[in-house]
C-alpha cells in the first residue's frame, strides 16, 4: 500500500507539472500570479481521493513556486483555486463555468468520469486546458477536445489489466463484479 501512495504522489506531480507546461504561455499574456484551477470531490462519498489530488496539485505548484521559473524575463507565481464539484455532474458544470469567467490558465479536474463529462466541455469552450487526474471512461477521450491531457489509462485498459493480474498473478478462480451505477463502470468491458 506504501508504494501505491508513493507511485499516486508521483504521478500527481507529474501530472501537475505536465499542467504548468500546458500554461506556461499564459505567464506571457497574463500578470503573475497565474491561477490554476482545481476541481474534485472535496466532500462526500469520494473526498478522500479529492482530497489527495488537491493536496498533490498544491505540492506541485509549491516546488514550481520555490524553483523560481523565470518566463521571458517574468517570474512565474502560481495559485491554486479549489473547487468542490462534489462528485456530482451538475456541481461540476457550475464549477467549470467559474472556472471560465475566473479565465484561469488551466484546471487540474476532475476526478469522476461522471463529473468530468460533463464539465469537459465547458473547458473546451472556453478554451481552457484540463489535466485529467484519474477520470477514466473512454467517453471523455472520444469527444476530441484538443486542450485535453489525460495520462490516465481508460476503462478498457485498466480492465483488461486488472483481470490479466487478478488471474495470472493471485491465480483468482472467482470475480465479482460491482455495479455502482455511475460513469465510472460503464466503459470497463473486459
Amino acid at each position: 500500500m506504501a508504494r501505491l501512495g508513493s507511485a499516486l504522489r508521483m504521478a500527481l506531480q507529474g501530472l501537475t507539472m505536465l499542467g504548468l507546461a500546458a500554461i506556461a504561455n499564459a505567464v506571457l499574456v497574463q500578470n503573475s500570479p497565474v491561477q490554476i484551477g482545481f476541481a474534485g470531490p472535496l466532500t462526500g462519498a469520494s473526498a478522500n481521493f479529492g482530497k489527495d489530488l488537491e493536496m498533490g496539485a498544491r505540492l506541485a505548484i509549491d516546488k514550481a513556486n520555490a524553483a523560481n521559473i523565470v518566463i521571458d524575463g517574468k517570474p512565474l507565481q502560481l495559485t491554486l483555486d479549489s473547487q468542490d464539484d462534489k462528485a456530482d455532474p451538475k456541481m461540476a458544470v457550475q464549477v467549470a463555468q467559474r472556472f471560465v469567467d475566473a479565465n484561469v490558465a488551466a484546471v487540474v479536474g476532475h476526478f469522476n468520469s461522471g463529473t468530468t463529462l460533463a464539465a469537459s466541455s465547458v473547458y473546451n469552450r472556453g478554451g481552457i486546458p484540463q489535466i485529467i487526474p484519474a477520470a477514466s471512461n473512454p467517453s471523455i477521450t472520444h469527444q476530441g477536445f484538443k486542450l485535453m491531457f489525460r495520462p490516465y489509462g481508460t476503462d478498457n485498459t485498466v480492465a483488461e489489466t486488472a483481470a490479466e493480474y487478478s488471474v495470472q498473478t493471485l491465480h483468482a478462480k472467482r470475480i465479482a463484479i460491482i455495479d455502482d451505477r455511475t460513469a465510472y463502470g460503464p466503459g470497463r468491458r473486459i
